[in-house]
């Protein structure tokens, strides 16, 4: 099933960016070929080779067509522009022309079947249609990122309507909480040991009544390691017990600001899934930890290894181009195993039925890059 859901993922974040651009310039003189090529003309952009080909990265492809996103909103405005003001097109200015509109947009056009073609071809039998064109997706706020009090980017959040289901595309920061190994004394562990706090403030660490943080002793997983914590915790075991907390290095789980989740209906334990737009891989994921309330994107180890990113909690990570989507109200509040999180999260998708219909209402402009090292923050 998650090959089959990939293309439709994909399509989640390609068509909230691109749908709308038909609805936009339905007033231009531009025919329906020009905005939505036949099958064979779509598959005629890609070379033959490339259905030979097995796992590749699709950034390129993703880079490319970004880029010919932009060249047709830049020409779409310049021609609203001039219609408004009620000029003529001056000579020498003809880049804002309907004609040179119509050619970004085949331009555009390809650049989508290509990349689609791509991630078809990394996840197949499954292939990309192309959504109705009507708008259905509706954005729900900006989320504000900030970095040491300064906004550094807005991160749209979207959803469908009737929908609690909500989607963000962002970078990924890596998170070793809940791993035993996660953090040492010494700084030895998989993490910085001041991403865990600092004394008398410890916030990804267990601690006991003084605030004191837990050290495993010689019968737990690694000895002389602080015991770390995760939001999403067994309850039924004690505190002190590096098993009580979510392990990540061995479950894919996300992170999400606390008031934010709160806000959308999502709790620790609900069920997401997870792409990354670059090479097209994917991964269900449980929302596992809470992060601060100004910083979004941020995923596990084993999340990290799931999608192809560096999955080094000091230095790995990813700029941008990582694809969430979450379901709130889907969990229980519990941990989950691997094989719960993939069936469950499955059950979510085959029920969600609005996916194929996504149309976005506004075209996106891509966000200024994000350092991916959790330490840049």
């Amino acid at each position: 099933m998650r090959r089959v859901f990939i293309p439709f993922l994909v399509a989640i974040f390609i068509w909230s960016s691109l749908g709308a651009r038909a609805k936009q310039n339905s007033t231009l003189p531009v025919t329906a070929d020009s905005i939505h090529p036949t099958n064979q003309q779509a598959n005629q952009s890609a070379s033959e080779s490339d259905l030979r080909t097995g796992e590749r990265a699709c950034g390129s492809f993703y880079d490319a067509l970004r880029l010919a996103r932009q060249d047709a909103e830049r020409d779409r405005r310049a021609l609203l522009s001039t219609s408004d003001s009620g000029t003529a097109i001056a000579p020498g200015n003809e880049s804002s022309s309907p004609g040179n509109l119509q050619q970004d947009l085949k331009i555009l056009d390809q650049k989508e079947a290509e990349f689609n073609h791509c991630v078809a071809s990394n996840n197949r039998p499954a292939a990309v249609t192309n959504p109705p064109s009507g708008c259905s997706s509706e954005q729900l706020f900006n989320f504000q990122m900030n970095h040491r009090g300064d906004l550094e980017r807005d991160i749209p959040f979207w959803h469908l309507p009737g929908s609690d289901v909500f989607f963000y595309e962002s970078g990924m920061t890596i998170d070793a909480d809940g791993a035993p190994n996660a953090y040492h004394p010494d700084n030895t562990g998989l993490d910085d040991l001041k991403n865990a706090g600092a004394p008398g403030n410890w916030e990804g660490l267990a601690k006991d009544r003084d605030g004191e943080p837990y050290v495993q002793g010689p019968d737990d997983p690694f000895p002389g390691y602080y015991v770390s914590a995760t939001a999403l915790a067994d309850r039924s075991k004690p505190v002190n017990d590096p098993t009580r907390y979510v392990d990540a290095s061995k479950i894919p789980f996300i992170v999400l600001p606390g008031a934010t989740a709160r806000q959308f209906g999502a709790r620790p334990g609900d069920f997401a899934v997870v792409l990354n737009l670059g090479n097209a891989k994917s991964s269900y994921a449980i929302f596992g930890d809470v992060g601060p309330y100004d910083r979004i994107g941020e995923g596990s180890v084993a999340l990290a290894e799931n999608l192809g990113i560096r999955s080094d909690a000091r230095n790995g990570g990813a700029r941008g181009g990582i694809l969430y989507v979450v379901f709130p109200g889907s969990g229980n509040g519990q941990p989950r195993s691997i094989e719960e999180i993939n069936s469950e999260t499955e059950k979510l998708v085959q029920e969600w039925g609005g996916m194929s219909q996504l149309t976005a209402c506004t075209v996106q402009q891509p966000a200024a890059p994000l350092a991916g090292n959790r330490n840049t923050n």
